[in-house]
């Protein structure tokens, strides 16, 4: 099949670019340093003609509330038109986890924007929420730092590999639309303070984790499963301690 994947030269989008050529599939990775910009529309037909999936793992450059909103609309409405133009019969969005859950943040709020509009679309769908990536736990960690603090709050963090994500989009997009949503995590679940207690640890960094019940994960609280996934989701196979990157 031909697969475009939006957000293709990202980090979750170039490895899912990948993992498709090598299955045998024509894989377009769209992003504005390919020409296509699902912003301004600019290069989104060309790219889309003939395609028979569309894979969107693109995000916000900014987690500002009115732009990260912005983002994730426009650049929906404007796939989801071309494909419906394209004869396009799947689309995948990658989202979040705990997107639905209070309290929500800034970021949560946009991604319930942006699937809403694919839920009531004319496209074919599936929506894979995934937990927070390794890749990004540096990011957490210094998003909550507060001087040579980090706040972190005593709740559950499962978080899995940027590669088990990109395998789990694969085998989503070569199959059929779902009409509905699947879960995924990584295969062991943490306290999250504890969490980045060993891994601040791990990385001679010398600031202190400090156990903090009010603790802000990018701008909202969080309640005890807000960022875990319900019974029944799919788990990667890569465990945090053997990961490369830790």
């Amino acid at each position: 099949m031909k697969i475009v994947v939006v957000g293709g030269t990202g980090l979750i989008g170039s490895k899912l670019v990948t993992m498709l050529a090598e299955q045998g599939h024509e894989v377009v990775a769209a992003s504005p340093g390919t020409g296509v910009n699902t912003l301004t529309g600019e290069g989104v037909a060309e790219a889309l003609a003939g395609a028979s999936v569309v894979v969107d793992v693109s995000n916000s450059p900014s987690f500002e509330e009115d732009a990260v909103r912005e983002f994730f609309e426009t650049s929906t409405r404007t796939l989801l038109a071309a494909e419906a133009e394209a004869g396009v019969g799947h689309h995948v969005a990658l989202s979040v986890v705990g997107t639905g859950r209070p309290p929500g943040n800034p970021y949560f709020r946009a991604k319930i924007a942006q699937e809403r509009l694919i839920e009531e679309g004319a496209v074919p769908y599936s929506l894979v929420h995934a937990t927070q990536f390794y890749e990004f736990v540096r990011r957490i960690a210094d998003d909550a730092a507060d001087g040579g603090k980090v706040r972190m709050a005593p709740v559950l963090f499962q978080p899995i590999a940027g590669d088990d994500v990109a395998r789990i989009l694969a085998r989503v997009a070569a199959g059929a639309p779902l009409n509905g949503r699947v879960e995924i995590a990584g295969p062991e679940r943490y306290r999250m303070d504890a969490f980045f207690r060993d891994a601040l640890a791990s990385w001679d960094d010398p600031r202190e984790v400090v156990t903090d019940p009010h603790a802000h994960y990018f701008g909202a609280e969080l309640g005890e499963r807000s960022l875990v996934p319900d019974d029944g989701a799919t788990l990667g196979a890569v465990r945090y301690g053997d990961w490369p990157g830790r």
